[in-house]
């Protein structure tokens, strides 16, 4: 798989104004035959507890409140959909890593995101987010894994990278491509954000909307 250029000065104004539009909470699933109709493309994210999903589903809907942001990890227990200008839908997994709850609890639904991963006909790409100033981790190896089993076109999107200085920002860049190079379904370009910063936003925003070709 090879990337696609970098956006230009159009598509990254046509995907803003794609998310300036209404984005809205449709539902959230507890169990896979709870998903809504597979009736728009799908884009998931996915990520360890605490990395910044709601946060970054929030800056890319230019919304405070959207996605439900918690100081608790491991809250997100259900998977949760967005509907972005009736056209397409962000998805929002449960995390993983060390949710406050029994080990049991966890993997039902962790399972339940794989489920989804495995099963889900109109998802387009699924973004894992990896907290920049870690890098992956192996609590990420499993994940990473469970994409390539799933045959699911993934991209890795380091959060919080206004944390680190630009060089730093660059070695973990690198370090990520470098890892991810021989993974049969991860794409090949590795984008740096910051949701506080507005950093890499508007890039996210049209690789989503390239994604599910609207």
């Amino acid at each position: 798989m090879t990337a696609e250029p970098v956006f230009d000065a159009e598509a990254l104004e046509a995907a803003r104004v794609l998310f300036a539009r209404e984005v809205t909470f449709m539902m959230g699933a507890v169990e896979m035959e709870g998903l809504p109709p597979a009736d728009l493309p799908e884009v998931a994210f996915a990520g360890r507890s605490n990395v910044g999903k709601s946060t970054l589903i929030n800056a890319v809907a230019n919304q405070l409140h959207l996605a439900r942001a918690s100081n608790e990890p491991g809250r997100t227990r259900e998977i949760n959909f967005f509907t972005a200008d009736e056209k397409l839908r962000l998805v929002d997994l449960p995390g993983y890593g060390f949710a406050r709850a029994s080990k049991s609890t966890a993997r039902k639904f962790q399972n339940l995101g794989r489920a989804y991963l495995r099963g889900r006909p109109n998802l387009k790409r699924a973004y894992l987010l990896i907290d920049a100033r870690h890098g992956l981790k192996d609590v990420d190896e499993e994940a990473l894994a469970a994409f390539d089993t799933a045959a699911v076109s993934y991209q890795i999107i380091l959060t919080k990278a206004d944390k680190l200085k630009t060089s730093e920002v660059e070695a973990v860049t690198a370090r990520t491509q470098a890892a991810i190079a021989r993974r049969p379904a991860a794409f090949p370009r590795v984008l740096a954000t910051s949701a506080e910063k507005g950093w890499g936003i508007p890039e996210l925003r049209a690789e989503i909307a390239h994604a599910c070709m609207v």
